[in-house]
């Protein structure tokens, strides 16, 4: 009896053997290898559990899963917008509060930049910065600043461009540059401080029907505008034509609204739109035309280098655009051409 137990034992620890070296280099399920791989190249520093993460690890370990879930980084709040912000997110997914807070930024970010009314409202900006449209309505989105903080931030922005071109702000024939060029661009685009109803300033007269066939043109009036591309200026003229109904427009007073217009960022198309709207609002016509003929900087100090080329833009309205010779009267005055009515 006894021989035959020690027969036994030997037989007995050999197997023990075999079956520990068995489960010791038999390998680790893939997603147990991927679940702490990403838990150690996650974050450089280790995150304590939350009571969720150690119910959830308990009650999987209790199943007998061998999915393990890598401890969650807690989210890092964004100084610049106060929104909460995943560190581990990726374009797969994004949370939901992340994007919330996201939405919630872009409303704050849409109700501090200015976005340009549709052509021909003639939008502009009033005492402490608001900007308002011709019939004086507050436009939305627009920054309120005083001139002194917008005229600072301008100056700095300006420094910011010198250096990033190379240049010492800080030098001699750069020091006052931040300033003067800040004070430039305010006049440059001065337009968008005045409305229509500033510039003419009730010059507005009756004059009954009897002038109701009597064209006005006024032509050659010079104008300098700035690209909105690329905040080069466009130079050239404006020619405008109008055929009164009841009433007359001083005529300085159209020389100063196409100031107006010129006087901000702006594409030729629709600088001679507005003019030609605003016109139309102030007076009522029967018709206005508006011809206007400049030389674009950024294809002529850039890109094509076109020097002598010149871009010429129209706006009929009112019987200017249903009748034809009415239009062919004006832009033979345009042209300088003597017309016959007949």
């Amino acid at each position: 009896m006894s021989s035959s137990s020690s027969a036994k034992a030997p037989s007995s620890s050999s197997a023990k053997r075999k079956l520990a070296a068995r489960v010791d280099t038999s390998p680790l399920p893939s997603s147990v290898v991927g679940a702490s791989s990403s838990s150690t190249t996650s974050s450089s520093k280790p995150t304590p559990l939350s009571s969720a993460d150690v119910v959830s690890s308990s009650s999987s370990s209790s199943t007998g899963s061998t999915n393990i879930s890598p401890p969650r980084t807690p989210p890092v709040i964004s100084s610049e917008v106060g929104s909460t912000v995943d560190p581990k997110n990726t374009d797969s997914g994004i949370d939901a509060g992340v994007m919330t807070a996201q939405g919630e930024a872009k409303r704050q970010r849409s109700s501090s930049f200015s976005r340009r009314q549709p052509e021909g409202a003639g939008v502009s900006v009033g005492s402490g910065g608001a900007r308002r449209d011709n019939v004086g309505a507050p436009c939305p989105a627009v920054p309120i600043m005083s001139d002194e903080e917008r005229l600072e931030a301008m100056k700095g922005a300006c420094k910011t461009i010198l250096n990033c071109i190379g240049e010492d702000p800080n030098r001699e024939g750069l020091f006052k540059t931040p300033k003067r060029w800040a004070e430039a661009l305010l006049f440059l685009t001065k337009g968008y401080t005045q409305t229509v109803e500033d510039v003419t300033n009730d010059a507005v007269f009756e004059e009954g029907m009897g002038a109701a066939e009597d064209m006005v043109v006024v032509r050659d009036i010079d104008i300098h505008s700035l690209c909105e591309h690329h905040m080069v200026p466009f130079t050239g003229k404006v020619h405008v034509g109008y055929i009164p109904k009841k009433k007359v427009l001083g005529i300085s007073k159209i020389a100063r609204i196409a100031e107006v217009f010129s006087r901000r960022l702006q594409v030729q198309e629709r600088l001679t739109r507005e003019i030609a709207g605003s016109i139309m609002q102030a007076i009522d016509p029967l018709g206005v035309a508006v011809v206007v003929e400049c030389s674009h900087m950024c294809m002529v100090m850039r890109g094509v280098q076109k020097v002598g080329s010149n871009t010429v833009t129209s706006s009929v309205l009112g019987c200017f655009q249903t009748d034809s010779k009415t239009r062919a009267e004006f832009f033979s005055i345009v042209n300088g051409n003597a017309y016959t009515r007949r």
